[in-house]
C-alpha cells in the first residue's frame, strides 16, 4: 500500500491541526495503521494506533488526551486530530502501515510508511 500525509503547518501553542494519509489500492481494511513523529535530532516514535475496522485505538501517553486517530475505510483515509498542541509536539509526523492484527508501538511493526508532514508549534 502507498501512503500520502498531508496536513502539516505552523500553529501557535493551544492550536489544532488535523492530518491526513491517503492511502491507495483496495486493501486498506487489511492494515493497521500508524502515526509516528520524528522531532529534530531525536528517534521516531510512536504516536497513536488504530486497528483495521477502527474499534481500538492506542495513544502515546504524550498525547493522550489532545490527538485522536480516527480512518475511514470507504476513503482509504486515517486522520489524526491535533488538539491543544504544545511545542514539543513539533515534529514531522509520518502514516504508516502495519498487517496487524494487533495494534503495534514498534516502527518495525509497520511495512509502509508515507513521506512524512512536518508540524511546527510556536511558542
Amino acid at each position: 500500500v502507498q501512503l500520502q500525509a498531508s496536513g502539516g503547518g505552523l500553529v501557535q501553542a493551544g492550536g489544532s491541526l488535523r492530518l491526513s494519509c491517503a492511502a491507495s489500492g483496495r486493501t486498506f481494511g487489511r492494515y493497521v495503521m500508524g502515526w509516528f513523529r520524528q522531532a529534530p535530532g531525536k528517534e521516531r516514535e510512536f504516536v497513536a494506533g488504530i486497528s483495521r475496522f477502527g474499534t481500538s485505538t492506542y495513544y502515546a501517553d504524550s498525547v493522550k488526551g489532545r490527538f485522536s486517530i480516527s480512518r475511514d475505510n470507504a476513503k482509504n483515509t486515517v486522520y489524526l486530530q491535533m488538539n491543544s498542541l504544545k511545542p514539543e509536539d513539533t515534529a514531522v509526523y509520518y502514516c504508516a502501515a502495519g498487517p496487524g492484527p494487533l495494534l503495534q508501538v514498534g516502527d518495525y511493526e509497520y511495512d509502509s510508511w508515507g513521506q512524512g508532514t512536518l508540524v511546527t508549534v510556536s511558542s
